[in-house]
């Protein structure tokens, strides 16, 4: 069986010559593709739009809009870009081929019409449309997975956020591609009164790092909402908390080599005491009602999961009526724009600025700075920040 009849196609002829439509159209048809021939730019313009073709032959001479003309506006568009394209010349015409294939023709016909070059022609323009409609499918497909997978990993987040009396908390969450590595959860923790709260960033981007990230967090809640005994020390709780995750970490899954930075509290909302453990992240830091930053919550302790058996230190801070805690990822310090990183100094400036009397109004002035200093360029990293202030007596 003929090569191109097991696997027909739709082809556009485009010429103002009756006969060699003519002869185009049966010698295609021959070869088992449908066709459909017209006599202009104009009318071959207006059947793209309401018509899939897998393959155009377009002749180069013709009035009105001619074969440049067609061509230009089919790689202008991006619904038709695709398609591939066959320039049709007159035996010589050397200048006009280059010209065609400058503009983006995939291959030219000279007349006379050779029959076994034309369909040569067509089926190498046909496997090339096969081979980009499959990687488009392909794509697709994984653009609907990872669709899903985002909608799952959302489901890794706070569905709401605590209502603490006397507390204003505001959260943002920007992943950088559709799946992120970074999180963040707050959550009461029962027996004691406490609010446990969580800003972390699993190592590396894309999906490995999002399947870790859903890793982390399950291990993190599910140990810091265990049944402790009532009046357990927050340093306790903390500190049994980044042990089971690091050591489950680095002993199940150490060949991955996958880690962890997290900054990990514990506060009591009737006195704003915060015990913390800060596993290799970002220091947060503490702000006065004024914006000015007084207290950064530096390392305690290695990331999670590179090691067993890691040594983790509690730090204790103090928030005062007025006073914010400001929790991020590396991705906020790293937004790259013309002068480089955003960095620290920029961040604790917007902090310093804003002098926001929520916690709300501070991460909206925030991302305002990140975003004039970016350029709202494409992050290159996920962003994430918690905000935790205490109203004013």
């Amino acid at each position: 069986m003929n090569a191109s009849v097991a696997m027909p196609a739709r082809a556009l002829v485009v010429d103002d010559n009756p006969m060699n439509r003519d002869v185009l159209s049966r010698r295609l048809q021959r070869s088992g593709h449908a066709v459909e021939a017209v006599e202009d730019g104009h009318r071959a313009l207006e059947r793209l739009k309401a018509q899939n073709f897998d393959v155009i032959l377009l002749d180069v001479m013709m009035p009105g809009i001619d074969g440049y003309e067609v061509l230009a506006r089919l790689k202008d568009d991006p619904a038709l870009r695709h398609i591939p394209v066959i320039m049709i010349s007159a035996l010589g015409e050397t200048d006009s081929v280059v010209k065609c294939l400058a503009l983006g023709a995939d291959d030219y016909l000279t007349k006379p019409f050779n029959p076994l070059i034309l369909q040569a022609r067509v089926d190498a323009c046909l496997l090339k449309k096969r081979v980009h409609d499959g990687e488009m499918r392909h794509l697709q497909s994984m653009e609907r997975e990872l669709e899903i997978g985002r909608a799952i990993q959302a489901g890794f987040l706070p569905d709401s956020l605590p209502l603490l009396p006397g507390w204003d908390i505001a959260v943002r969450f920007r992943p950088a591609r559709q799946v992120a590595g970074d999180f963040y959860d707050l959550f009461p923790v029962h027996g004691n009164g406490g609010v446990f709260v969580v800003v972390a960033d699993v190592c590396d981007k894309g999906v490995g790092a999002a399947l870790y990230m859903a890793l982390f967090r399950s291990l993190i809640r599910a140990t810091a909402s265990q049944a402790f005994a009532p009046g357990t020390a927050h340093a306790d709780i903390l500190l049994a908390t980044a042990a089971l995750t690091n050591d489950y970490i680095a002993r199940v899954h150490g060949r991955a080599s996958m880690f962890a930075t997290a900054f990990m509290g514990l506060f009591d909302p009737q006195t704003g005491t915060l015990s913390y453990i800060n596993a290799g992240h970002d220091a947060p830091l503490v702000a006065g009602a004024g914006g000015e930053v007084r207290q950064r919550l530096g390392a305690t302790g290695p990331a999670l999961g590179l090691l067993a058996d890691q040594r983790f230190d509690v730090g204790r801070a103090q928030l005062a009526p007025g006073e914010v805690l400001l929790g991020y990822t590396d991705g906020v310090v790293e937004a790259a724009g013309a002068q480089g990183a955003f960095g620290e100094t920029r961040l604790m400036q917007a902090v310093g600025a804003a002098a926001a009397p929520s916690g709300e109004l501070l991460l909206q002035h925030v991302e305002a700075a990140l975003d004039a200093y970016s350029r709202h360029e494409a992050a290159a990293d996920d962003i994430t920040m918690v905000a935790l202030r205490r109203a004013a007596a």
